[in-house]
């Protein structure tokens, strides 16, 4: 049966790609999309949202934009990665239908509550929306499937030298989420930066029609012409080819298997000169201090298989 989830998103390149997959994926059942301000701000990050979900025919799935800026700090995005409009090099049709009434964490309480124990939250950008939502209703942290978030990382950051971006944009919120008595599932920079587009996954990218040709290609080479920011060395510290974060924890959340895990105790640094926004991990928790399950390593093969095959399954559906 097909995973219930909900994804929290701020697109962005590879939001929109992670959307995509969503959407194509046997495995997951998409019953809506919140937006946050992270990429780009909240009203590109809501319209490309919509934008994207038209363009693969999934319109049903309804879009409920969220929180504009960080829980304390003045916002921080990142148009020179994502360009001006959050979908550098994409060229969609602007988006006919509009977000639902209401915020963000008012559709994530009600639906996670409307059903305890069956539908996945997945945050895919800054945590802000989730840590109001938890702060509005503290039985959400026991009332959901799973929580996964693309965010953080045990290592260094992609921002800073510290801090991942989803972390740094509100790291007060991301404290507040790791702290609310759930495990969360962080796929961080730590297997991201291996999934990477090579020139084999970007030819077959380009046999997907419409799809690979106006949406997942433009984003990809576009992604990889911008992304000026620090990161961690991948398994090829020359290569050139982009990460696609945001799908990794998609998949993992449709294919468990395609990510080992282990528990540690995450903190979150929100005072630090040099450090605000680490996600400060440690593995030698004793397990009933582990607040979290962090992604180590990425099975890059079969996680580009599901991919490509639910991106099929999305193009053969348009």
């Amino acid at each position: 049966m097909a995973k219930k989830i909900i994804l929290d998103c701020d697109p962005g390149v590879d939001d929109a790609m992670a959307l995509a997959y969503a959407v194509g994926s046997p495995d997951l059942d998409l019953l809506g999309v919140t937006t946050v301000a992270g990429n780009v701000s909240l009203a590109k990050t809501t319209g490309n949202a919509l934008r994207v979900l038209e363009f693969l025919g999934a319109a049903a799935a309804p879009v409920t934009a969220g929180s504009a800026l960080p829980l304390l700090r003045p916002s921080l995005t990142a148009e020179h990665v994502h360009g001006e409009d959050g979908l550098r090099g994409a060229r969609l049709p602007a988006a006919t239908a509009r977000p639902q009434p209401g915020h963000a964490t008012d559709f994530i309480i009600d639906t996670v509550l409307a059903a305890p124990g069956e539908v996945t939250l997945v945050a895919i950008g800054p945590l802000t929306n989730i840590a109001l939502a938890l702060r509005r209703e503290p039985a959400l942290a026991g009332s959901v499937r799973d929580f996964v978030i693309m965010g953080g990382s045990s290592g260094r950051g992609n921002v800073t030298p510290a801090a991942e971006f989803n972390i740094a944009v509100d790291p007060e919120a991301a404290a507040i989420v790791f702290s609310a008595g759930w495990t969360v599932t962080m796929v961080g920079l730590d297997v991201t930066l291996q999934a990477t587009a090579s020139a084999d996954v970007t030819a077959r990218l380009g046999a997907l029609g419409p799809l690979g040709s106006e949406l997942l290609l433009p984003c990809v080479r576009s992604y990889a012409d911008g992304d000026r920011v620090v990161t961690l060395p991948g398994p090829d510290p020359e290569s050139t080819d982009p990460a696609v974060h945001d799908v990794c924890a998609v998949a993992y959340v449709a294919r468990p298997d395609l990510l080992r895990c282990q528990p540690a105790r995450v903190e979150v640094e929100t005072t630090g000169q040099w450090t605000s926004g680490m996600t400060v991990t440690d593995f030698r928790a004793p397990a009933a201090g582990c607040n979290a399950l962090v992604a180590t390593a990425i099975d890059v093969p079969a996680f580009w298989d599901s991919v490509l095959a639910a991106y099929s399954r999305a193009a053969a559906a348009m």
